[in-house]
């Protein structure tokens, strides 16, 4: 593609960091690789676009393995630019159901805007996987082949009545109940604010969603959140006083999801808004 599907370079064509997580810079000089760059430590103050990233390794992993792991905290995030802008992500999660607190890793590629799509936001989730044995390869190739067709091309633009009427099997309305406390839904909706704000969301705002309608060709409604393809419409509001946030009021946000089949593998495009288009 164009944005995902048609890059003038691709995801895979640099070799992984993780081939080699684990070991020293040497390992990487002795494949051709220059050593990634440290971005922060444990220590340093919070940063909310890294544990954005990994919150997101972590839901892909949840999504397919069916785990319900929550994030903790950030340990180490190494950054290296390829085609994209890509951020290696060491970080603890714990499994609520033992206590447990597991060491994990993810892979997220920013290719930044597609414009021409309309979209104003690609992340691509290449690997998400609790800490594995040294050396482990990592399949950082996205499949493109295996998507639909109906999930590549522009970003659609806000669903219309009729359209949810006349075609009820394909859009589902979440249902108030599991709006709340959906740990999927409320980082979809940091994300879309994320974009929205030009990366400047720190994750301080009191944020509520309004209402959710997904659309997918999956079959089941009782699936469709986890759809591996699908578009999601979401309202939402930040609560914050008016007088004092400019954000503060109703949104909007169109976000399209797509996995290739591969563990750890997911894609996010968040379209550009009204006021994006005519910057």
């Amino acid at each position: 593609m164009t944005s995902l599907w048609d890059m003038e370079e691709e995801t895979g064509n640099e070799p992984s960091l993780f081939d080699y997580r684990g070991g020293d810079d040497s390992d990487s000089q002795a494949d051709g690789l220059d050593p990634p760059t440290l971005y922060r430590q444990w220590g340093d103050d919070p940063n909310y676009d890294i544990r954005l990233c990994g919150r997101i390794g972590l839901q892909c992993y949840n999504l397919q393995k069916g785990t319900n792991f929550k994030f903790k905290s950030w340990e180490i995030c190494r950054d290296q630019m390829t085609s994209s802008d890509d951020s290696f992500i060491t970080l603890e999660a714990t499994d609520p159901a033992t206590g447990s607190v597991l060491s994990f890793q993810t892979l997220l590629s920013d290719f930044g805007p597609r414009r021409s799509l309309g979209v104003r936001l690609l992340w691509i989730n290449l690997a998400s996987r609790i800490e594995p044995i040294r050396n482990e390869r990592l399949d950082d190739n996205w499949d493109k082949s295996v998507v639909h067709e109906f999930y590549k091309g522009p970003m659609p633009k806000w669903f219309s009545d009729e359209a949810l009427e006349r075609d009820s099997r394909k859009y589902y309305v979440v249902p108030e109940s599991e709006l709340h406390d959906n740990d999927w839904l409320q980082l979809l909706m940091e994300v879309a604010l994320f974009s929205k704000t030009n990366r400047c969301f720190d994750g301080d705002l009191p944020l509520k969603l309004n209402k959710v309608v997904v659309e997918t060709f999956e079959d089941e409604p009782r699936d469709k959140l986890k759809a591996n393809n699908a578009i999601f419409y979401l309202s939402y509001k930040c609560c914050a006083d008016p007088s004092s946030m400019r954000l503060a009021g109703d949104h909007i946000a169109v976000i399209r999801k797509t996995m290739d089949g591969k563990p750890g593998h997911m894609s996010l495009e968040v379209a550009l808004t009204k006021e994006q288009e005519n910057e």
